[in-house]
């Protein structure tokens, strides 16, 4: 039992056993006491974690971050320092919590303090923390993608609901209102029966060969690599020594798959939500991509997918669309994109004043959803909403079967780029029909020790 429940347990159960001091700090009680606060670790702290994920939780007073975990010592001591001084502006007292370092995130999940954990690691580093802190009875704020394989982002999400964990993914769009609005008024006809999509979305510059070199004292390669092949250190491959810009491992595919994952699950996560495919996939998948002949960044280039679903709906995605959302109906069409809003500074959203929300018909755009129609489920931001769910025990807008069929999207593309000719796909049992190729895809080998294949799991 954690110390604060046993505390409270025992002053409600022991009446007059305990001793309470006369003059007692107004933060003992009330809604800022720390028994109702959520503990929190933070896995990774690199880019995507000091401006996005960690800022984004501190925000909300709930939330109270005691710990953070990295394989590079210098980044998990960064991550310690801006925690501490986060919680010395804001309460104004001078070491007002000691964030606890833990170079293994293993040890973190076996503190009976953490209630809960933001996974903020490279994508192949996604799957295998998530499991074992569902596992360890956390809470979990995923980073898209879920998984680098369908098999592995299957098993995560069985466990999650086998474990009643509350995993909320980083699809932060849902909480972006311009799209939801854009699904409601979609799943609610404004447009007519939606026949087309069309997402754009661009692929990567291949780039030369970089030179190996000294693995850094403060950087634990072999855990970074994890499951993926054992290779010599490249900085380019890996994250910068010094500074938090974009990382080279976002271009390799031992680490990720590009675009399509990258930003693909954002995407394909909304356009799923005005489809109503939320908790399914395309029936057939066919694409056609660049990828680099030579160098060390791997991943796709230009490219086109082509997806059919089983309700009529044909989903198109290539860099040759403006990045965002079109949905074409029989009376019209809608667009949604972030407009100005970033997560991270090297966003792949062009310049200029691109209309977060457009439509065929400015009169579509001031349409009233009315009591009786589909209304969806309204996020104001992605972190509060999964911590108001880690206390309501509520399902989060982004849980984690939703978030594995997104994913399972770009993975299954990801496939077709490689694969050619029309792929048919089950999205019930997960597998291509009469394809053993592309099926052999749809799992990774993995280097022993690291892997969800050698994960506990009694």
């Amino acid at each position: 039992m954690k110390r604060r429940n046993f505390l409270r347990n025992a002053a409600a159960t022991t009446a007059g056993a305990m001793v309470i001091p006369t003059i007692v700090p107004s933060s003992v009680f009330g809604a800022s006491a720390p028994s109702n606060k959520i503990n929190i670790g933070q896995i990774g702290c690199g880019r995507i974690a000091r401006g996005h994920d960690m800022p984004g939780t501190m925000q909300h007073d709930v939330a109270r971050l005691i710990a953070v975990s990295d394989v590079d010592s210098n980044r998990m001591q960064d991550g310690k320092k801006l925690v501490e001084d986060f919680y010395k502006n804001k309460t104004g007292s001078s070491n007002p919590v000691d964030v606890k370092m833990y170079d293994d995130y293993k040890d973190m999940l076996s503190n009976t303090d953490i209630d809960a954990v933001i996974i903020s690691t490279p994508d192949h580093w996604h799957s295998q923390p998530a499991i074992e802190a569902a596992l360890a009875g956390k809470d979990i704020y995923l980073q898209k993608p879920t998984s680098l394989t369908v098999a592995e982002g299957r098993l995560l999400s069985d466990i999650i609901n086998r474990q009643g964990t509350i995993l909320q993914m980083g699809t932060q769009q849902r909480s972006s209102s311009q799209f939801r609005r854009a699904a409601e008024l979609v799943r609610n006809g404004r447009i007519g029966k939606i026949h087309t999509v069309k997402i754009g979305l661009p692929g990567d510059p291949s780039g030369p060969i970089f030179e190996t070199g000294p693995v850094p004292a403060n950087l634990n390669f072999d855990m970074w690599l994890g499951s993926t092949p054992e290779v010599e250190y490249k900085e380019k491959l890996v994250h910068p020594h010094k500074g938090y810009g974009r990382p080279g491992w976002l271009r390799h595919e031992n680490y990720g798959a590009g675009m399509i994952t990258g930003w693909g699950q954002h995407h394909y996560d909304s356009a799923a939500w005005g489809m109503d495919t939320e908790y399914t996939g395309p029936i057939s998948v066919e694409a056609v991509a660049q990828f680099p002949k030579s160098g060390d960044w791997n991943v796709h280039g230009d490219f086109m997918v082509k997806q059919e679903y089983a309700n009529g709906i044909t989903v198109y995605t290539s860099g040759g669309f403006p990045n965002g959302i079109r949905y074409e109906g029989e009376d019209g069409w809608i667009f949604v994109t972030r407009g100005a809003y970033r997560a991270t500074a090297s966003d792949p959203i062009p310049e200029g004043s691109t209309k977060a929300l457009d439509a065929s018909d400015e009169a579509i755009l001031r349409s009233k959803i009315g009591d009786d129609e589909i209304k969806l489920y309204v996020s104001e931001e992605q972190h509060g909403n999964w911590l108001d769910c880690i206390k309501s025990r509520k399902d989060p807008i982004s849980p984690a079967e939703i978030g594995h069929r997104a994913c399972s999207v770009c993975l299954v593309s990801h496939i077709a780029m490689k694969i050619p000719g029309i792929l048919e796909w089950d999205p019930v049992t997960e597998r291509f029909i009469n394809n053993d190729l592309a099926n052999s895809m749809l799992s990774r080998p993995q280097r022993y020790p690291y892997g969800t294949d050698y994960i506990k799991r009694s």
